[in-house]
């Protein structure tokens, strides 16, 4: 029933589409934090450029994003990443690039809206401390800010793991890429369909469920 399998590298491909959402989730935390802070900051230019930021990448579809740093960045500006000349290499660190970019954008908001949740009362005595403003937000705001927000944070992360499926548009071996040579080649549709969709489910539900179960475990009670 499943002979059509035999000379594809399935698990390469999911495994492709796993290293795109460690990387690009890794630096949409750390890009989106910032932004974060930007956006509740002190500074009118920096709150400014995170507002922007924020608004615009949010309305420019993913696929525009990904097509960009491949037309844009490596075939006009030659910006390879540090990849050498690998296309491979260049496409898969480009297209971490573009979602970073992207994902960051929503990891921003939802960790603002965390940092929302927190008393004002707690910046306030932490300024009368002595703190200044980078050490209350890292001290005291952002530790309660993602206790609060880790099931939105999850929403975007398994919302990263099918955005994934984008970066085929610029050549990347991941498993939508695949799915598409699969279904040129072998008269199975359905079951290559259903294929990829148990894989998707596989990656997306234990994740969804583990953060849950995290998230109850790390809520901030009031």
């Amino acid at each position: 029933m499943f002979d059509f399998l035999e000379g594809y590298d399935l698990l390469g491909a999911f495994w492709v589409t796993v290293k795109l959402t460690v990387y690009s989730a890794l630096g949409s935390l750390i890009w989106g934090t910032l932004l974060a802070g930007m956006r509740v900051g002190p500074v009118p230019p920096m709150r400014g450029f995170g507002t922007a930021y924020v608004n615009i990448i949010r309305n420019i579809p993913l696929t525009v994003i990904i097509v960009f740093a491949s037309l844009g960045l490596y075939q006009t500006l030659r910006v390879t990443l540090g990849a050498g000349n690998i296309v491979d290499d260049i496409n898969f660190r480009l297209a971490v690039l573009a979602l970073v970019l992207y994902t960051s954008a929503f990891v921003c908001e939802a960790l603002r809206s965390g940092i929302n949740t927190v008393p004002a009362g707690q910046a306030e005595a932490a300024r009368a401390l002595g703190l200044n403003f980078t050490q209350v937000l890292r001290l005291v705001i952002l530790p309660q800010a993602f206790r609060s927000v880790v099931n939105p944070l999850a929403n975007v992360l398994i919302a990263l793991t099918k955005n994934t499926t984008v970066a085929s548009a610029i050549g990347v071996v991941e498993a939508a890429y695949l799915m598409k040579d699969m279904i040129e080649a072998e008269a199975q549709l359905i079951l290559i369909s259903a294929v990829f969709a148990f894989g998707f489910i596989c990656l997306t539900l234990p994740t969804g469920l583990l953060l849950g179960w995290v998230s109850k475990k790390v809520a901030v009670k009031r």
